[in-house]
């Protein structure tokens, strides 16, 4: 097959990669970024749905402003797959948010995921790795799991937004990355937009984030956010990190 240099910018990476696509892969990902440029995120994910009926996925962590995207979603088909990284370091108010937004959006097709237990025995068998070696813990219970979970589908949807890290920042509305296409209709809005997003449409929020989390992972490493600290400040706290490998390169990516 013939191949084409295209730019597409990997959200994780500090600047924007060069990849070698295949011809028809690199034609359609400039295709689906110039019909997303100007569309309303909610028109986003309905692009993504008919562009990939039954091959695309959204990927959630329930977190903070899940409630958006999901209800985008819900409002074109319920049914789509719903990939939901249950780590078994989350906190309880996470898993009951989720329970919550399942029944009131009904979703149709939720999944669960979570580390291969053989992992977690080889790996981290007191449950202590995160202490010790925060990206390796990312690794088996968040990286892997995903990877494994998104095969077969040709598209995934997440809720990134370009102001959450300066590694988000650049960003574009459509990516593709390993092997799939990557929709990110939240990318151009504000925090202001979502909330306004999430009072007009009644959603209910996290409950842990009236409680001073604005970014929710996992609970051993979350911490509130004191007043004026940066929307991730409380994200692997005193660590040079913000993310946690799921949507960047080689463990560069939440």
């Amino acid at each position: 097959m013939a191949e084409v240099s295209a730019v597409t910018v990997i959200s994780g990476a500090p600047r924007a990669r060069q990849e070698t696509l295949p011809a028809a892969i690199a034609t359609r990902l400039a295709k689906l970024q110039t019909a997303a440029e100007g569309l309303e995120p909610q028109e986003i994910v309905a692009l993504a749905l008919k562009e990939f009926p039954g091959k695309a996925t959204v990927v959630s962590s329930f977190g903070a402003e899940s409630a958006v995207l999901l209800h985008m979603m819900a409002a074109v088909d319920p049914n789509t797959p719903v990939l939901f990284l249950n780590t078994g370091k989350l906190f309880g108010e996470t898993l009951r948010y989720r329970d919550r937004l399942q029944d009131l959006l009904g979703l149709g097709d939720l999944r669960a995921l979570g580390p291969d237990p053989r992992d977690r025995a080889q790996k981290d068998p007191e449950g202590t790795l995160w202490s010790k070696d925060v990206d390796a813990c990312c690794d088996f219970r968040k990286v892997i799991p995903l990877r494994r979970a998104l095969e077969g589908f040709e598209a995934q949807l997440t809720g990134r937004k370009r102001f959450q890290t300066r590694e988000r920042a650049a960003m574009q509305a459509v990516e593709f990355f390993e092997g799939r296409f990557r929709f990110n209709p939240l990318a151009n809005w504000s925090q202001t937009e979502l909330e306004a997003y999430i009072s007009k449409h009644n959603l209910p929020r996290h409950p842990l984030v009236e409680d001073g989390y604005p970014s929710i992972g996992c609970m051993p490493c979350t911490r509130r956010v004191k007043s004026g600290e940066d929307y991730r400040a409380g994200r692997w706290a005193g660590l040079d990190k913000d993310e946690c490998g799921i949507h960047g390169v080689d463990g560069e990516g939440i």
